[in-house]
């Protein structure tokens, strides 16, 4: 992930690859967006599945949700915007090569 303003400056404009990889590249942002891809998701059962800090959680819904890929309806459950759904062929990319070279 990109953290300053000049990295995305110098990347990101021109890269759509650096640009995805900004939003949700990092391990945990990929590993709740592919949880969420079963269902909508109550907090708990998303950290019982990923075994992750409730701050690091926390954070990173925060992250997809302003990043539009989360939403959070009233009945606190986390699911994937229609953006955050489109990521499915990202991560069902990773699976494949997963399987297939490591």
């Amino acid at each position: 992930m990109l953290r300053t303003p000049a990295q995305r400056k110098a990347l990101c404009p021109e890269c759509p690859v650096a640009r995805v990889a900004d939003l949700v590249g990092d391990t945990q942002s990929i590993l709740i967006v592919r949880d969420l891809l079963k269902g909508p998701q109550r907090f708990g059962e998303l950290m019982d599945s990923l075994k992750m800090s409730s701050r690091t959680l926390t954070l990173k819904l925060k992250n997809l949700e302003k990043d539009g890929f989360v939403r959070r309806p009233p009945a606190l459950s986390y699911a994937l915007t229609q953006k955050g759904r489109a990521l499915k062929t990202v991560i069902d990319s990773l699976r494949r090569y997963g399987e297939k070279y490591l």
